[in-house]
């Protein structure tokens, strides 16, 4: 089996029922889901004139490959209503793969490590509440190492 850590936001409609929605679907359609942080709440990050968006990260476990799972992911996102206009734009939901395994992917369609998650507080906070051990398998510093030196000072607050 594949572990793999997913973050999920959301900054449309009922954001947290989104997550829900979204953490059943991959329960179906991806793996079982193993763990899941807390909901955090951050303001808007790259395009800030929007609402707050949630933020989780979840644990799950999949016999699919990293491309199956992308794949499956854009589905999810699809039938969910996400419509994608322009980078950063608010968004119904977005799920993304941070760690598939300890693998490290260069794909058109998939990067993981995710290439954003070290400079993104709102990824960091929830990943370190699961795994804060979990090494960075390009950077080589655990999760915990990478929130204690993370750029960005966006707030993250437990919602």
């Amino acid at each position: 089996m594949n572990k793999v850590y997913l973050l999920l936001g959301s900054n449309l409609g009922n954001s947290r029922k989104q997550l829900e929605k979204a953490t059943q679907a991959i329960n179906k359609k991806i793996g079982s889901v193993k763990r899941g942080s807390s909901v955090y709440r951050t303001a808007a990050w790259g395009k800030t004139d929007q609402p707050d968006f949630l933020n989780q990260v979840i644990v799950i476990e999949t016999k699919l490959t990293p491309t199956q799972t992308i794949q499956t992911i854009l589905e999810i996102e699809k039938e969910m209503g996400r419509v994608r206009t322009e980078k950063n734009a608010p968004r119904v939901i977005d799920i993304d793969i941070l760690y598939f395994n300890k693998a490290i992917i260069s794909e058109p369609m998939l990067e993981v490590p995710h290439p954003f998650l070290h400079v993104r507080r709102f990824v960091l906070v929830p990943l370190n509440e699961l795994a804060p051990n979990f090494i960075h398998p390009v950077l080589r510093q655990t999760n915990h190492q990478l929130l204690l030196t993370c750029p960005d000072q966006l707030g993250v607050k437990k919602n």
